[in-house]
């Protein structure tokens, strides 16, 4: 069963607005910005570590795998 479905052509008006709205550029702008400051922030690297409660489990999870030995 086939179904037409057509919506009506309406003509444009010479003066429609088909831009964005000033936030959608705001929130890019933003975005932008943010990422740059994140991005050049100097801040310390710290080495992650498993607590010590999770390392019997990873290495269980591990030989049951068979990566482990």
């Amino acid at each position: 069963m086939s179904a037409v479905s057509s919506r009506p052509s309406v003509p444009r008006r010479p003066g429609a607005r088909t831009g964005l709205p000033w936030w959608a550029l705001t929130l890019a702008v933003v975005s932008f910005v943010t990422l740059l400051v994140v991005m050049t922030a100097p801040s310390p690297a710290h080495a992650a570590g498993a607590s010590p409660s999770l390392a019997p489990v990873l290495e269980f999870l591990a030989r049951l795998v068979g990566i482990g030995a």
